[in-house]
């Protein structure tokens, strides 16, 4: 898939004021500095069209990105951030949870995993509420570059084993990294998949 047209839309603090559901969305969520805006750069080749910070926890509402006029790339807030209060959390999660929950138009939630740390009980717990709602679910481990390739893939073994604790099979999953744009044409071409697959439900 070529991005021709990658244009930011607007920020949603809830499922019912998002867009008409008339394009198939991919939400991208994962732990607090996992990588998540610079993976979105990278995949829509625009380096400033998700803001990233060295401050996690930056991205607070449901945004919306319109790419190629065809599809909606969802930026979510992250979990796991405990520098805020209880309350905003909780608020947090009911806005995620909506989503991911009431929209119609979801195609997949994206799940990032810091492939340089050993898994994390925060995404574990995350990914098991995912699959017993039985959400469309893709795994993206994140940042396979900042450590050495065989550290990475232990940490990404040790992740699948985890896993496969409570699930029966591994979710569909890509290893990327976002400097050297690692993973960007599977991601995509997988994308413009479903959405042929999205698309002719209606025709």
């Amino acid at each position: 898939m070529e991005i021709k047209e990658a244009n930011y839309v607007a920020s949603y603090p809830s499922v019912t004021k998002c867009p008409p559901a008339d394009k198939p969305e991919y939400a991208f969520i994962g732990r607090s500095n996992v990588g998540k805006s610079s993976l979105i750069n990278m995949l829509t080749n625009h380096k400033r069209l998700a803001k990233t910070s060295s401050s996690p926890g930056k991205t607070q509402m449901i945004n919306y990105f319109d790419i190629n006029r065809r599809w909606y790339l969802v930026d979510l807030p992250g979990y796991g951030y405990a520098k805020i209060s209880k309350k905003k959390r909780q608020e947090w999660r009911r806005m995620i949870e909506n989503y991911l929950l009431q929209r119609s138009s979801l195609a997949a939630a994206c799940i990032l995993i810091d492939s340089n740390v050993p898994p994390q009980e925060v995404d574990l717990e995350f990914l098991d509420w995912a699959g017993k709602v039985q959400l469309p679910i893709i795994i993206i481990f994140t940042k396979a570059d900042k450590s050495k390739s065989n550290k990475v893939e232990q940490n990404i073994e040790a992740f699948k084993n985890k896993m496969l604790e409570s699930w029966e099979e591994m979710p569909q999953y890509f290893i990327t990294s976002a400097n050297k744009e690692q993973g960007r044409e599977p991601i995509l071409d997988l994308f413009d998949q479903i959405n042929t697959d999205f698309y002719n439900l209606f025709e």
